[in-house]
């Protein structure tokens, strides 16, 4: 009984592996890592406009509140 020689793609399945798992963890740290990047670095114009929005929101509520306190006290 003869042995076959193993293919050379076969033999090289560990490093082959290896190499393919070092891709897909580089290509999610790369997108993982900028996407906090963006998230905190983000421009002055989504600042100034999520600002605005929440002070827009607070003077409603207030507003809200203080209408709400006149009714109940006439």
């Amino acid at each position: 009984m003869s042995r076959k020689p193993l293919s050379p793609v076969g033999a090289l399945h560990p490093a082959l592996f290896c190499v393919g798992m070092y891709i897909v963890a580089l290509f999610f740290s790369v997108f993982i890592c900028s996407s906090i990047f963006y998230a905190i670095n983000q421009p002055d114009e989504k600042l100034i406009h999520k600002e605005e929005t929440a002070l827009r929101s607070t003077t409603t509520v207030a507003n809200a509140s203080s209408a709400v306190i006149a009714s109940a006290i006439k």
